[in-house]
């Protein structure tokens, strides 16, 4: 999954959301021949820290690659909530996943990551399975004293180019 040839993103032809291409690898599938529900959310992280994260030098990135992850950057991102409304299974293919991301809402400190989890483009006339959607609230903090850390100007102004609408759960309690 971390092969930096499949980090290429491109905006869709509205312009407000990322396709992040991920690999399946053999060990996501469980027993019943599709991702394990546990090996979604780290396709979804990865797809995320390739789309925000900065990357290592030499990789390629796309322009909302702006966080700094690094241990010395004195700020960390916490997972505050996370959803995920599976729709079809997601079978092994040797064609990366789509997995197409936008942001719900930016916060003060925290941003709303939207995503769907899409077969590959190449798949034949029937277009694009839809396999899930998912949101990923994610809150900034001081390292050093837990606080909410705003977000900066450079973030917001790399991500509100991709705010579009929140996803709207099929089944709420």
């Amino acid at each position: 999954m971390t092969d930096t040839r499949d980090a290429a993103v491109a905006l869709d032809g509205a312009g407000r959301r990322l396709h992040i291409p991920i690999h399946l690898r053999w060990g996501d599938l469980d027993a019943f021949n599709h991702v394990n529900n546990t090996s979604m959310l780290k396709l979804l992280e990865e797809a995320r820290v390739r789309a925000f994260w900065l990357p290592e030098p030499g990789e390629d990135a796309p322009d909302t690659a702006v966080l700094d992850s690094s241990i010395f950057s004195g700020m960390l991102t916490l997972i505050a909530r996370q959803e995920i409304e599976y729709l079809a299974p997601v079978p092994y293919q040797r064609h990366p996943l789509d997995v197409q991301m936008w942001f719900g809402k930016l916060g003060g400190s925290s941003i709303e990551v939207c995503y769907e989890v899409r077969s590959p483009v190449e798949t034949g006339a029937d277009g694009q399975t839809l396999y899930a959607r998912a949101t990923t609230v994610i809150v900034k903090v001081d390292a050093a004293s837990g606080r909410p850390l705003r977000l900066s100007p450079e973030e917001r102004a790399a991500w509100r180019p991709y705010i579009g609408e929140p996803i709207v759960y099929a089944h709420r309690h």
